[in-house]
């Protein structure tokens, strides 16, 4: 969910280029403090054998193993084109530029559209996306994360940003005009679709009355402890309880009541500033800015160029209005969607939503940047069918994860107390420095969460990590290794999981271990090479989306490297794989088109169509999925059914 699509650096080093951090220069120490690599590998993960399900996760499973999968493995490719195992097929249902009604523009690949075609058009790069019915309809909901501004603007002449010593930081995109930033903007957002079965196939239903784009441009509503202070008021909004826009969707969530979760990641890199092009001079950032990565330079979007509110010299409180879950009612397409500020503002990945025992809403959460933490909020009040659930995700306990060595772990309130903090809506607003205040755990970039169906367990993608042993986040915590995040310089990622004290989803404390380590076990023999349960078949790197189905498997798909070469010889393009939490075995189930990553899952109430997403498909050039030929590549969600009709996974 932080690929770049101008160049080869991602969301993260971008923002490192911007603002590098300094290196870490006591790095002994750290080493010292932490539990040995080489240990630790041999114990509660066991390397080179398959023991992580070890006492604390096998007690009291009475779960049998054998074979739970319902295909075999495929193999890795690198493929311009969508692989799953016989028996099923693939077909796309949705694209970006498709037209959500019909008396809008249908997608032209040499303009790429404009503005006002793209306000009615299926949005760009999806990413978390869940099912909805209402009666007999069934309601697509889908994030649409980011644009290629390769792609999108690739009908104009794109020159090269370098910095001193030549390396390429942006694209300029000097001669593109307002109504091209315009367009990227309405590709932003997320779309609300109808689909239904036509012809022995899933597709939109054009002009339905569900069908909806919130955007940028959209009127929210500001919630929770931190709407009205004086951190969220704006010139236009005085107030500080109403705002425009949600914008780099990134995961997503589901509640027990049927509204949907949207979750704000990169919202940093729209926001620049005209003050050092008016003075020459850079533009003095506070330091809550510097730690969320705001800057006087946004991405290449320009949003400031056309939208004044993008301009922190002008409006320097708009960034602290984005980096919310925001709650969406998809069957009611005139409601207002409300940013959740008690969920805490930070790069949000996706919301795990679980129902405790007693009733009272939990929300898994992890701030998708390397050595940032993993949250938890636990609603006052408790869920009961058919009562007001409307104050359930505005009052609550926030707090953060410390992961032990030793397999323990704990959640460490957010309070004005353990934080010394002014207010709670100061927490709420800036999380990223409360964590740091009570001494969270750093984690290698928390991605998706999920929580299994069959037991009080949870499982986060920890995807990758350059920078662990290395380097300290951006408000300078130390990132040493050790627990969770057992290997220096983190290429390929890991997943983690916890199981919280005596099932208690609210309960202080939580015991964890390690289901996977990627890696890549044909070029390396040490850690690098992953855990026992990965083979030259089902090895892969970077796992990031996590979701399990209604039988207890856990799918996870991959945003990493796709070079098939060097560290990363025999993984091919991004893919989806099942892994079983029981017997720890994991398949390779789907393998994505060139530069793509695989992102977003969710079934049909049948649970006969599976909905997957692909996203930035030839980020790099080098693709022209799904529509082939010389075509324009385009984000799309597509559907895998069995052809004997059974049931999916």
């Amino acid at each position: 969910m932080s690929s770049s699509n101008e160049t080869d650096l991602s969301f993260d080093e971008f923002d490192e280029v911007i603002n590098p951090r300094s290196e870490e220069t006591d790095f002994d120490r750290i080493v010292e403090a932490s539990v040995n690599r080489r240990g630790f590998l041999g114990g509660t993960l066991a390397f080179g054998s398959f023991a992580m399900l070890n006492s604390t996760f096998l007690a009291g499973e009475a779960m049998a193993a054998g074979d739970r999968f319902a295909f075999s493995a495929i193999a890795a490719n690198s493929e311009d084109t969508v692989t799953v195992p016989d028996g099923y097929t693939a077909d796309v249902l949705v694209r970006w530029g498709d037209p959500l009604w019909s008396d809008a523009t249908e997608f032209d690949g040499a303009t790429r559209g404009n503005a006002a075609s793209q306000a009615r058009a299926f949005g760009d790069n999806i990413d978390g996306m869940d099912v909805f019915m209402d009666g007999d309809k069934t309601l697509l909901v889908v994030n649409n994360e980011y644009t290629n501004r390769s792609i999108i603007w690739g009908n104009k002449t794109v020159p090269e940003v370098k910095d001193a010593d030549g390396t390429v930081t942006r694209k300029a995109y000097r001669d593109t005009d307002d109504d091209d930033v315009a367009k990227g903007k309405a590709a932003h957002g997320i779309s609300i679709v109808e689909i239904a079965p036509k012809n022995g196939k899933w597709s939109i239903v054009k002009d339905s009355a569900y069908n909806r784009r919130i955007t940028p441009d959209t009127e929210l509503e500001l919630s929770g402890p931190a709407a009205g202070h004086d951190l969220l008021k704006t010139q236009a909004d005085p107030t500080g309880t109403r705002t425009l826009g949600t914008w780099n969707n990134c995961g997503n969530g589901k509640t027990p009541w049927g509204t949907y979760l949207t979750c704000e990641e990169n919202f940093n890199g729209y926001f620049s500033s005209t003050e050092d092009v008016q003075d020459q001079k850079p533009v003095d950032l506070p330091p809550e800015f510097v730690r969320y990565g705001i800057s006087d330079k946004d991405w290449g979007y320009g949003w400031a160029r056309i939208d004044e509110r993008f301009d922190i010299s002008k409006h320097p409180n708009e960034p602290n209005r984005a980096g919310y879950v925001v709650e969406i009612d998809p069957r009611d397409p005139n409601s207002t969607p409300k940013k959740r500020t008690a969920l805490g503002r930070f790069k949000h990945e996706n919301a795990e939503c679980v129902v405790n025992r007693d009733g009272r809403i939990v929300i898994y959460m992890g701030d998708d940047e390397r050595g940032e933490f993993i949250y938890r909020f636990v609603s006052d009040g408790v869920y009961a069918p058919g009562a007001e659930t409307d104050s359930l995700l505005d009052n609550g306990t926030l707090s953060v994860a410390r992961f032990h060595d030793n397999g323990a772990g704990e959640w460490i309130e957010l309070t004005p107390e353990t934080t010394g903090m002014a207010s709670q809506a100061e927490i709420c607003v800036h999380a990223r420095v409360a964590g740091s205040k009570v001494k969270a755990t750093t984690m290698d970039r928390p991605e998706w969460i999920a929580a299994n169906p069959n037991a009080d367990e949870i499982y986060c993608a920890l995807t990758n990590n350059k920078n662990r042993g290395i380097k300290p986040n951006k408000g300078g915590d130390l990132t040493p290794v050790g627990g969770p995040n057992p290997r220096e310089a983190n290429k390929y990622g890991q997943i983690v999981r916890w199981k919280p004290n005596g099932g208690d989803h609210t309960a202080p404390g939580f015991a964890w271990d390690l289901f996977v380590l990627a890696g890549n076990p044909t070029v390396h023999q040490d850690e690098r090479a992953g855990s026992g349960n990965l083979n030259a078949d089902n090895m892969f790197n970077s796992p990031d989306g996590l979701k399990f189905d209604s039988n207890g498997l856990l799918w996870v798909q991959t945003d990493g490297n796709y070079s098939n070469e060097g560290d990363f010889a025999g993984q091919g393009n991004n893919q989806m794989l099942a892994g079983d939490p029981v017997t720890g075995e994991i398949r390779r189930f789907l393998v994505g088109p060139k530069q793509c990553e695989v992102t977003g899952l969710t079934w049909s109430a049948d649970r006969r169509a599976m909905f997957i997403g692909i996203q930035h498909p030839g980020e790099r050039g080098d693709s022209h999925w799904p529509d082939g030929g010389d075509s324009v590549p385009r984000s799309a969600v597509i559907t895998v059914t069995r052809k004997d009709g059974g049931l999916v996974g």
